[in-house]
C-alpha cells in the first residue's frame, strides 16, 4: 500500500495525499534540492574538475616545452576559457530555464491550501524542457572537433561557373 494515496469517489489516487504537513514541508525541500540546486552544483563540480585537468596538463605541458614557446600557453588559455565559458552558459541556461517551473512546484507543495494552476504548470515545463533541446547545441558550437564534424555534414554548394571560353580559331 502507498502511504500517499487515497481513494475518492471511488478513484485511487496515489502520490497526491501527505500524512502530515512535516511530512509535505520535507518533500518539497527534498524535491528542489535533488532535482535543482544539486544538479547546478554537480553541473560547477564536474566542469570545475575538467578545468583542474586542464590546468594540470598545461602545466605538464610547458614544463616540456622549449622555453620561448609560447603557442601550448596560448592553446591552454583558449581551451581554459571555453571550458569556462560552457560551464557559465549550461549552468546559466539550466537556472533559468528549470527555475521557474521547479520554484513553482516548490511553492505549491509547501503551501497546502494551493491549487495547482494546470494553465501555469503547462506554460512552465515547455520552457524546462528547452534546455534539454537546446543542451546538445552549446556543446556543438562551443568544441572545434565536434563543430568541424557537423560542419563537415552539411552538403556546400560548389562553385559551379564554367570555365572561360577559350577561342579555339
Amino acid at each position: 500500500m502507498i502511504s500517499t494515496a487515497a481513494v475518492v469517489n471511488g478513484v485511487c489516487y496515489s502520490g497526491m495525499f501527505v500524512l502530515s504537513e512535516t511530512a509535505r514541508k520535507a518533500y518539497a525541500i527534498w524535491d528542489f534540492l535533488s532535482f535543482y540546486v544539486i544538479i547546478i552544483l554537480i553541473f560547477i563540480f564536474c566542469y570545475g574538475r575538467i578545468l583542474m585537468a586542464i590546468r594540470r596538463q598545461a602545466k605538464v605541458m610547458a614544463a616540456h616545452s622549449a622555453g620561448g614557446s609560447n603557442t601550448a600557453q596560448d592553446q591552454s588559455h583558449k581551451i581554459q576559457t571555453s571550458v569556462i565559458k560552457t560551464m557559465i552558459l549550461v549552468s546559466g541556461l539550466y537556472a533559468v530555464t528549470w527555475g521557474p517551473a521547479s520554484i513553482y512546484i516548490l511553492h505549491y507543495i509547501l503551501h497546502s491550501e494551493l491549487t495547482i494552476d494546470e494553465k501555469v504548470l503547462y506554460a512552465l515545463m515547455p520552457i524546462a524542457y528547452i534546455y534539454i533541446c537546446i543542451n546538445p547545441f552549446i556543446y556543438a558550437t562551443k568544441f572545434d572537433p565536434v563543430k568541424r564534424v557537423l560542419l563537415g555534414l552539411i552538403p556546400c554548394k560548389k562553385n559551379t561557373q564554367p570555365p572561360a571560353n577559350v577561342n579555339n580559331s
